[in-house]
């Protein structure tokens, strides 16, 4: 068979292609353990999904490998949190006396691990501007091991050019990690440029319907076996219901996706246009500064767009609570349209002073665009923006 387009492997990724007068839904195992006939056949089956679900489980494997599929990798291993990701991994791979380069502005969370988490065990992190590789470069140290980047990126939305980082990994002999939540393995694939580690929070568009938590990491096998030793150990495994769950939020990934990137890059553009609106974030603007890196690697611009308003802090919060399609709530991802204030909860971890140098204001709203009609949505954002005085017109002469 051909190799399947990114709609094909959402809905059949793991199903065994055979036809076998099986269950067409993926079976939930909600089991804490599995029977074995004999001492030798557990021995065998430890590393196996049927010994212990903390230690794997078939449903757990039908998500993963789906996911594999879609991002052309190997193996995925599935975790109770995205952050549970991010730190299960970075846990696995690096040691005291390691270094990280990491770009600067990064999910907040995953900014506090790295800067306040991992000092007390030893490993050091150095943060860069996203788009200065030159910057990346000078923080390179001989004992720097892992490169970590997000793309686009939360709330900024910049775009990371994946041919300069994986060429920037390679030269330097690191592991390079990336958070691509915003990307969606259908609107890109960093794989394909080189990127060893590609993360998800699952909670956003892998699931899709905003009920459930969980994490995803993806990669070559080796990589994915020490990652599970390190999950098996700590205990981030992922429930099987709610890996039932991802499994049919999966099905329906590529028709949502593509949705939200219709409906996001409307409104952008209505954004883009209106005088209260300051700035816009979309990487399939035009105006933004790595359009062109977007268009080139990017087959949508997502369903992420944040914009600042002429005003303050204030105007923000208030056109945030004015809105009534858009639900004022943390997270992203789902069917439903979100709007929140990047200060007040992704990066309300982060100091001011950091916040500044991510670009990250007190005037910055973040939308996540769902699958309504985009026309409710502009009339709901017109209408949200309202609340906000008009700008003050200088006098001339």
């Amino acid at each position: 068979m051909k190799r399947q387009h990114p709609e094909t492997k959402a809905v059949h990724g793991a199903a065994d292609m055979d036809k076998k007068n099986g269950p067409l839904a993926t079976p939930i195992y909600q089991t804490s353990t599995f029977e074995v006939t004999d001492n030798d056949e557990q021995l065998r089956a430890a590393h196996t999904d049927r010994f212990y679900t903390r230690y794997g489980n078939p449903t757990n494997t039908v998500a993963e490998k789906t996911i594999a599929e879609l991002e052309g990798v190997e193996a995925a291993l599935t975790f109770a949190s995205g952050m549970g990701a991010v730190t299960t991994t970075i846990m696995a791979l690096l040691k005291s006396g390691d270094h990280i380069v990491a770009q600067r502005d990064i999910y907040g969370g995953v900014n506090k691990f790295l800067s306040q988490w991992l000092p007390k065990l030893g490993i050091e992190t150095t943060f860069v501007d996203t788009t200065e590789y030159e910057q990346h470069e000078r923080a390179m140290r001989p004992n720097t091991k892992l490169l970590y980047l997000e793309s686009p990126t939360n709330p900024t939305l910049r775009v990371v050019d994946f041919k300069k980082v994986t060429a920037l990994a390679k030269r330097h002999k690191l592991l390079s990690m990336m958070d691509a939540t915003f990307g969606t393995p259908i609107n890109q694939h960093p794989a394909e440029f080189g990127i060893d580690l590609i993360m998800h929070s699952g909670t956003k568009y892998l699931s899709g319907h905003s009920d459930l938590i969980c994490g995803v990491v993806a990669g070559r096998r080796e990589l994915m076996k020490r990652i599970w030793e390190t999950r098996t150990t700590l205990g981030n495994c992922m429930d099987p219901h709610a890996s039932w769950m991802l499994v049919r939020g999966l099905k329906t990934l590529a028709v949502r996706v593509a949705r939200q990137n219709e409906n996001a890059q409307r409104v952008a553009e209505f954004l883009s246009e209106h005088a209260k609106v300051r700035r816009v974030h979309y990487p399939f603007l035009k105006s933004h500064p790595q359009y062109g890196v977007a268009r080139e690697q990017m087959s949508g611009g997502g369903g992420m767009v944040s914009f600042e308003i002429e005003g303050t802090g204030e105007d923000a919060r208030r056109v945030s609570e004015s809105m009534r399609l858009f639900t004022l709530a943390p997270s992203l991802g789902g069917v439903e349209s979100l709007v929140s204030i990047p200060v007040l909860t992704s990066h309300a971890m982060i100091s001011a002073e950091e916040r500044a140098r991510m670009g990250v204001t007190e005037q910055m709203i973040r939308l996540s665009v769902g699958i309504e009609n985009a026309d409710d949505l502009i009339a709901d954002l017109a209408l949200a923006l309202a609340a906000v005085a008009a700008p003050q017109q200088v006098p001339v002469g």
